[in-house]
């Protein structure tokens, strides 16, 4: 069990380095950046198979198709939902829907042997800590924060967007961890380079349809960095982090994993602040500790 929770928690220090790579590089599109760092977790996956290959195995053929479908669920469509979510709605509102997923994980999630007294305690710190955040962005950006009014057409186009994004990673969650338990003979390394081989291909096919022009990447003031990025989130945040993932979704129950998600929020916070060289603010600061008080709690509960 600890080895899983440790597995989960770097998972959550790698996803969280996602929430500020992109202002980095202000030049690249949400597109841009997501089909970097898809097509650079493909070929790390793909570099990690032929390294291994003579112990790895390949999948078969309906392995290969439910890789694909998850990593469409989990992976592509979920980020290219997010980006569409975001381009309509603004930042917060669809920051906010995703930020709901480890509460309906922990829900649907729950072991039948665990009474809801026991889940409670970690289910109600973790939505005060989400409410406490909603309140602090809101307050933070009250002058202006939506380009969009509330009311609009394209403002609730891009909330029923992000609503799918947040069904999308919250079933790839539930369906991953079932499919890794009931196939123990596939590592969790392997697993992994399946699902990175098919976003891989997803990510190239996304880039080519929606991502910009080879002379307009080129053009970037610092093409360096912006390649840097691709590699560090494709090879950190999506390869390393899944097989961490992978490892946790094997070892804990899918409720704990759902818990365990709330690290991404801290580390993503940790380092928006570090960018910032900022302190974070009293209600932020209020719910970063109940978060981490939800985590120690569902770690209680799960014993």
């Amino acid at each position: 069990m600890l080895k899983g929770i440790l597995a989960g928690l770097a998972a959550g220090a790698l996803w969280g380095l996602v929430f500020v790579v992109p202002r980095m590089t202000p030049g690249l599109s949400s597109v841009d950046l997501t089909a970097g760092r898809f097509v650079s977790y493909g070929l790390m996956s793909a570099l990690s198979m032929a390294f291994t290959w003579a112990s790895h195995k390949l999948p078969t053929a309906r392995q290969a198709v439910t890789a694909l479908g998850m990593s469409l669920l989990g992976a592509t469509g979920y980020y290219l939902l997010l980006a569409l979510a975001i381009g309509r709605a603004g930042t917060e509102v669809p920051t906010l829907i995703i930020g709901t997923i480890p509460l309906w994980v922990m829900l649907l999630g729950k072991p039948l042997g665990l009474k809801w007294s026991s889940l409670l305690p970690g289910l109600l710190l973790t939505a005060t800590g989400l409410l406490l955040m909603m309140n602090a962005t809101f307050t933070a950006h009250q002058a202006g924060a939506l380009a969009i009014e509330p009311d609009g057409t394209q403002f609730w186009s891009g909330v029923a967007l992000a609503t799918a994004a947040m069904l999308c990673w919250t079933a790839f969650a539930i369906l991953n961890a079932a499919w890794l338990k009931r196939h123990p003979e596939v590592t969790a390394t392997e697993w992994t380079n399946w699902l990175g081989m098919a976003t891989g291909v997803g990510a190239a096919l996304l880039w080519l349809v929606a991502g910009s022009e080879s002379k307009v990447m080129l053009a970037l003031e610092q093409p360096v960095q912006a390649a840097t990025i691709f590699i560090v989130t494709g090879v950190g945040s999506a390869w390393a982090a899944s097989i961490l993932w992978n490892i946790a979704s094997q070892r804990l129950s899918v409720s704990l994993c759902g818990q365990l998600i709330v690290s991404e929020t801290l580390f993503a916070l940790c380092y928006s602040f570090l960018w910032d060289q900022a302190w974070p603010g009293a209600l932020q600061l209020l719910a970063a500790v109940l978060f981490t008080l939800g985590i120690l709690a569902s770690i209680r509960a799960h014993r």
